[in-house]
């Protein structure tokens, strides 16, 4: 019986492998049509952020540019870590945006600031006093993978953006927005990328990094995209032991 198993398991091979090639073609195109679908959000002028927001509305507006205005609640900061940035370690930084009367307060991915800022005492640059206003992309944040331990809140540990969690410890509604960094005008920094004109935001970011003053991220779709490359490998596969 073990014989007979054996003679199969090479015939398997490129069954499998052809298989598995035609569902990543069906991945990328799902994959390519959800990256088109942000893109389009991300050229679109950014909405005032409503005073009351549904949560279950976010994954409709993800990628959506947004902004608000307010005032941040440094006391309720909390730091995600550690991140690498360019080879450096560090944090998010998460700060609760309180805004006017009329409208709910939000958690704030700030950006990344170099570990040796995590105290606040030694970066007074990096918490402003007055009132902001903050202009980011309205996300679903990303989800701990097997490997990430779990928040311990009560140690003022976080590895994850658990955003219902957040919420209910600084008081704010379960809405998670990442600030960006650059021009307000989303075409113009597109047209400078092209051009490989973007030094003014490169000086911009090392001046926040000597400060202490969270880096945001650029306003621009970062989903992988490696679809392709797993059709190649698996059709490659299958007629290799064909």
């Amino acid at each position: 019986m073990a014989g007979i198993i054996g003679l199969h398991i090479p015939a398997l091979i490129p069954i499998t492998a052809f298989a598995l090639g035609t569902w990543q073609v069906f991945r990328l195109g799902w994959k390519t049509e959800l990256i088109a679908k942000f893109e389009d959000r991300l050229i679109r002028e950014p909405l005032p952020l409503p005073p009351q927001v549904d949560p279950l509305a976010v994954k409709d507006f993800d990628y959506r540019r947004v902004y608000a205005t307010g005032h941040f609640r440094h006391d309720q900061e909390m730091l995600i870590g550690p991140r690498m940035h360019d080879g450096n370690n560090g944090y998010l930084v998460i700060t609760p945006l309180e805004r006017n009367t009329e409208g709910s307060t939000v958690l704030v991915n700030r950006g990344w600031i170099p570990k040796k800022f995590q105290r606040q005492a030694v970066r007074k640059d990096g918490l402003p006093q007055a009132e902001v206003t903050v202009q980011g992309l309205l996300r679903v944040p990303w989800k701990k993978n097997m490997f990430t331990p779990e928040n311990k809140p009560e140690a003022g540990e976080f590895y994850f953006p658990d955003v219902e969690q957040m919420a209910k410890i600084s008081g704010s509604q379960p809405i998670w927005i990442e600030e960006t960094m650059g021009m307000a005008d989303h075409n113009i920094m597109f047209q400078l990328k092209l051009n490989h004109d973007v030094e003014p935001d490169l000086l911009k970011a090392y001046d926040r990094e000597a400060r202490g003053i969270p880096i945001g991220r650029a306003a621009e779709v970062n989903l992988r995209n490696n679809h392709t490359q797993y059709i190649f490998t698996c059709w490659l596969v299958g007629f290799g032991n064909d």
